[in-house]
């Protein structure tokens, strides 16, 4: 097992045991970067984080579920994510049961939209 941190997402993708958070990562990816296509990818704090104009999201797989990290955000859509365990920035959720995409892509929408208001 490679224990250095990884370089770019694909490497980390690469990295996942779980076949299912592999999937559920990757669809969240390509949900992001569809969203935000001029978002810079890169690994921080070990795990694939999306900026443009600011911080965007991050997300990581963990042993018992993956994680969605979208910042403060998450307290905009607190009636959305009701099925999921949610704390300070972060939603959590099953390997086996990605996020909705519609819910993801509005959140990133959100994200997006402040950062450039922002600037």
């Amino acid at each position: 097992m490679d224990v250095r941190p990884p370089k770019t997402v694909d490497e980390y993708l690469d990295r996942i045991p779980s076949a299912d958070a592999f999937i559920s990562l990757s669809a969240l990816r390509a949900i992001i970067r569809g969203e935000a296509p001029d978002a810079e990818e890169l690994i921080s704090y070990g795990m694939p984080t999306y900026k443009c104009r600011g911080f965007l999201a991050s997300f990581g797989a963990f042993k018992k579920h993956c994680s969605f990290f979208p910042g403060h955000t998450v307290a905009d859509f607190t009636e959305e994510l009701r099925p999921y365990r949610v704390e300070k920035g972060t939603v959590q959720f099953p390997h086996d049961k990605p996020l909705h995409e519609p819910l993801v892509r509005a959140m990133i929408r959100a994200r997006l939209a402040e950062n450039l208001s922002n600037g």
